[in-house]
C-alpha cells in the first residue's frame, strides 16, 4: 500500500461552519468570486427588493378646501358671463376693471407658486402688458387679437431681460423661461373676453366657455368633496369620478346654451364649444394639482396656501380664454 498523501485543502473547523451555514453543501470550486461576501449573497436580495418597493403614503383630501376652490371657480365663471353679458358697445371700461383685477389675482397666484427668477420684476413686467392688452381691446379700432400676441412677445423679452442681472437668476433662466411664459401669457389671456364682446359671435362664445367651463371645475371639485374616487394618483388629491362627472355636465351646459342662443349656435355646436372649453379647464386645473405634487415630492418649501388653490381655477380661465377666441373665429363662422 502507498502511502496516503496529505490534503491540500484539509477540512478545518471553520470550513466545515461555513458549509453548514449555506445548506450542507459545499460551492464548487472555481464559481465563488473572492470578492462575494456573506452580505452580497442570493438570500439578501429579497431584502432590498422589499425596501425598493415600498408603499407611497396618499395624500387625504381636504373637503373644506375642496368646496372652497369650487366656489372660487363658480365665482369666475360668473364674473365673467355677467360682464359679457353687460358691456355695452360704448362702455366696456368696467369689464376691463373686472378683469384687470382677476389678471392681478393670477399674478399673485402663479408667481407665488411658480417662483420664477427674480419674481418682482416679472410680475410687474406682466402686470404692465396685461394692462396695457385691456387698454388695446378696449380702445383699438379693430378688434384684433394680433396686437395682444405682440404684447405677450414684448412682456416675455423684458420679463427675461429683468432676470439677468442677478448671477443666481441668470443660472436658473434656461430652465425657467416656459414658467415666465406662462405667467406673461396667461396675464394677457384676460383681456381676450373683451375682444370677444366686440364681435358678431364672440359674446355668445364667451358666455358658453365660462359657463360650461365653470360646470366642470365646479363640479369636479365639489364631488372630490364627496367621492374622491377611484384617486388620478397617490399625490394628488383629486378624484376620476369628479373629473368625468364635471366633463359630462359641462358640454351638457354647453349644449343647452346652444339651444337657447341664436344663430349661429345650436345644441350641437354648442356642445362642441362646451366641450373644448371643458378640456382646457381639466387640462389646466389637473396640470397644476401635479405640478403642486412633484415640488412637495421634490421637497421645495411650499408657497402661501391661498396661491397654491387658487392657481388652478385662474389658469383653467386663462386657456379658456384663446380657446374660445379660436372657436369663434374658426369654428361658429
Amino acid at each position: 500500500m502507498f502511502p496516503s498523501m496529505p490534503q491540500e485543502e484539509p477540512w478545518d473547523a471553520d470550513a466545515s461552519r461555513e458549509i453548514a451555514r449555506s445548506g450542507g453543501k459545499r460551492p464548487p470550486a472555481g464559481l465563488r468570486s473572492d470578492s462575494e461576501t456573506p452580505s452580497t449573497r442570493p438570500s439578501d436580495e429579497p431584502e432590498e427588493t422589499d425596501d425598493e418597493f415600498e408603499e407611497i403614503e396618499e395624500v387625504p383630501v381636504r373637503r373644506q378646501l375642496s368646496l372652497a376652490i369650487a366656489g372660487f371657480a363658480g365665482l369666475l365663471s360668473v364674473g365673467l358671463v355677467l360682464g359679457a353679458l353687460t358691456s355695452a358697445p360704448d362702455s366696456r371700461l368696467p369689464y376691463a376693471i373686472v378683469l384687470f383685477g382677476v389678471q392681478v389675482l393670477y399674478l399673485l397666484a402663479w408667481v407665488m407658486a411658480l417662483n420664477p427668477p427674480a419674481p418682482g420684476p416679472t410680475a410687474a413686467v406682466a402686470g404692465v402688458a396685461a394692462l396695457v392688452a385691456d387698454y388695446l381691446a378696449v380702445t383699438r379700432t379693430e378688434a384684433a387679437l394680433l396686437p395682444l400676441v405682440w404684447v405677450t412677445a414684448g412682456g416675455f423679452v423684458v420679463a427675461l431681460i429683468g432676470q439677468l442681472f442677478r448671477a443666481q437668476d441668470r443660472a436658473r433662466l434656461t430652465d425657467s423661461w416656459r414658467t415666465t411664459l406662462a405667467i406673461v401669457a396667461g396675464a394677457v389671456a384676460f383681456a381676450i373676453p373683451i375682444l370677444l364682446t366686440r364681435q358678431e359671435t364672440g359674446t355668445q362664445t364667451i358666455i358658453v366657455c365660462a359657463v360650461a367651463g365653470g360646470v366642470a371645475l365646479v363640479v369636479a371639485r365639489a364631488a372630490d368633496a364627496v367621492f374622491p374616487k377611484p384617486r388620478i394618483a397617490a399625490q394628488v388629491p383629486r378624484g376620476v369620478a369628479g373629473v368625468v362627472l364635471g366633463a359630462m355636465l359641462g358640454t351638457l351646459s354647453g349644449a343647452a346654451l346652444g339651444s337657447f342662443l341664436v344663430f349661429p349656435f345650436t345644441p350641437a355646436k354648442g356642445a362642441v364649444v362646451g366641450l373644448t372649453a371643458v378640456v382646457a379647464a381639466h387640462l389646466v386645473d389637473l396640470a397644476v394639482n401635479f405640478g403642486q405634487a412633484g415640488r412637495e415630492l421634490a421637497g421645495d418649501a411650499p408657497t402661501f396656501w391661498v396661491a397654491r388653490h387658487m392657481q388652478g381655477p385662474l389658469g383653467a380661465f386663462a386657456l379658456v380664454a384663446p380657446a374660445a377666441y379660436a372657436l369663434s373665429h374658426w369654428f361658429l363662422t
